[in-house]
């Protein structure tokens, strides 16, 4: 189980040791076995979202495209044994602005600023949908909506996730977020 998760900092919590403990088990028991025996989590997170319960699962952002080739089925397996939503998320960092105060070396890299990391955790929320248009509505009170157009083709697979989607994103980010799956003409 230990070499499932790996804290940055601090010891892995018990619902996170149980996440562990799952994908332990998959690797000993499934096909899986060769593509799940590199793959750690780095945190987990349960999210009541919706009256619902979802899982959100964080991985090393290197790890992630090793985890995309079998997103699908680990997702379906975890969800077998959970009996609710799983989400996996890649853990980034975000690096504060720089003023004029703090006596930084380096340019502070893209995929670091609030702006990237937000957007990119929406794109994993999605996986293995695809993002084709975004839209941000201001309403006259002055709220933001984001309006996330998904790919028409996944459709089947992600519809009934939506609710969660729309949850998990609010609570790591704050911001208000509706998706829809464009209709063609």
């Amino acid at each position: 189980m230990a070499s499932k998760i790996q804290k940055p900092q601090g010891d892995p919590t018990e619902f996170e040791a149980h996440v562990a403990q799952n994908l332990q088990e998959l690797e000993a028991n499934s096909d899986l076995k060769s593509s799940l025996r590199e793959l750690y989590i780095t945190g987990a997170k349960e999210l009541e979202v919706a009256g619902k319960k979802a899982i959100v699962i964080f991985i090393p952002v290197p790890l992630w495209r090793a985890l995309q080739r079998i997103h699908t089925r680990l997702v379906r397996e975890l969800e077998k044994k959970f009996s609710r939503h799983v989400v996996f998320l890649a853990q980034r960092r975000i690096l504060r602005r720089p003023t004029r105060r703090s006596r930084q070396k380096q340019l502070r890299p893209r995929s670091r600023t609030l702006t990237h990391v937000h957007d990119s955790i929406l794109e994993d929320l999605v996986y293995p949908g695809e993002i084709v248009g975004r839209r941000t509505r201001v309403k006259l009170d002055g709220t933001r909506v984001i309006k996330v157009q998904l790919d028409k083709s996944q459709q089947t697979t992600l519809e009934h996730k939506l609710d969660t989607f729309t949850g998990v994103y609010k609570k790591l980010t704050g911001k208000d977020v509706t998706f829809e799956f464009p209709v063609m003409e």
